[in-house]
């Protein structure tokens, strides 16, 4: 889960635009070869940013996290979204290999270790990848928490949220015959793989749309997302969704943030975030010995909440006065 920060009132918390000094495209295997890019300083402290969704890709936006004299900042789009091919692609495109691609982007860079920065999808994916390779991740900077449990795909999918916002989830909803709301997932997914092009972008743009009017504490007016964008996104999540995000099992991630040896980190919560409700968060920090909670007052989930993206901002300018701490 997870939207581009592309709104105005994050802009005045972050850093002043920045290019990238590198971009290649990595060839990771399977038939997929993946857009990777570096900015900031070439010698700085490395930090990977690992995007939402699942299918989001990355924006330049994210490159303003991050003090560019002071962090080698990597970003990438994942398997099958963005610059990334093939396009819209679900094959050979599962949890596991997303952690492969991280590894072979670190190998190929020559990092030992980095910073993990993710949000929604992205702390998920942060989560899994620490918990298989605890002594790559220095320090996690998490947002939005979602651990790929079904109580939580229950919540936006099931009709929990829907019962704050009736209106968008009837437009999210109506378009599928009664006989097969029971399980909207499954509903989508077999419009959204359905090898009907117009069928596909359709439904791809309603399920994007719900999620759009959600990410932020303020709902957002609907307006009609590209095509190729919602396609890769809903696409991509549905994959993840309807496999329980390929997860060996239900709560996979809480139960393993226990045996996250000496990986640090904090969580950047919205209290009022309605696609990845706190108490995900909340939960993870309790199981989670090495974590601190940093709750945000009258904030949703996106990353373009202005409270979200200035608390991001302070961790990793905190962190710069840690680096030596951290092993760099």
């Amino acid at each position: 889960m997870d939207k581009s920060p592309e709104q105005n009132g994050a802009s005045a918390q972050l850093y002043p635009p920045t290019e990238p000094f590198d971009r290649r495209m990595l060839d990771v295997g399977d038939g997929h070869r993946i857009y990777v890019e570096q900015c900031g300083a070439a010698n700085g402290v490395p930090v990977v940013v690992l995007h939402g969704g699942p299918g989001g890709g990355c924006s330049p936006m994210m490159r303003r996290f991050f003090d560019p004299a002071h962090y080698r900042v990597v970003l990438f789009d994942q398997r099958g979204c963005g610059r990334s091919r093939p396009h819209a692609s679900v094959e050979a495109n599962t949890t596991a290999h997303l952690i492969a691609d991280i590894e072979a982007i670190r190998r190929a860079l020559g990092i030992e270790r980095w910073v993990v920065f993710g949000g929604s999808w992205g702390a998920t994916l942060a989560l899994a990848y620490a918990q298989a390779h605890p002594g790559r991740a220095a320090f996690l900077a998490l947002r939005g928490v979602f651990l790929g449990r079904q109580a939580e795909l229950d919540w936006f999918y099931g009709g929990g949220a829907a019962r704050f916002f009736p209106e968008y989830w009837e437009r999210f909803a109506g378009p599928i015959p009664e006989d097969e709301r029971d399980d909207l997932i499954a509903a989508y997914a077999r419009r959204l793989f359905s090898g009907v092009f117009a069928q596909e972008s359709r439904f791809a743009r309603l399920w994007v749309e719900w999620e759009n009017a959600l990410a932020s504490v303020t709902p957002r007016a609907l307006h009609d997302t590209p095509v190729d964008y919602a396609r890769a996104f809903a696409r991509l999540e549905n994959h993840y969704f309807s496999n329980g995000c390929f997860l060996q099992h239900d709560g996979q991630l809480l139960d393993g943030a226990g045996h996250m040896e000496g990986v640090r980190g904090t969580i950047v919560q919205g209290q009022f975030d309605m696609i990845c409700p706190p108490a995900t968060a909340h939960a993870l920090h309790r199981a989670w010995p090495g974590s601190r909670l940093e709750l945000v007052p009258l904030a949703g989930h996106a990353l373009s909440e202005p409270g979200i993206a200035a608390a991001l901002v302070r961790v990793m300018d905190m962190l710069r006065h840690e680096a030596r701490h951290l092993g760099f």
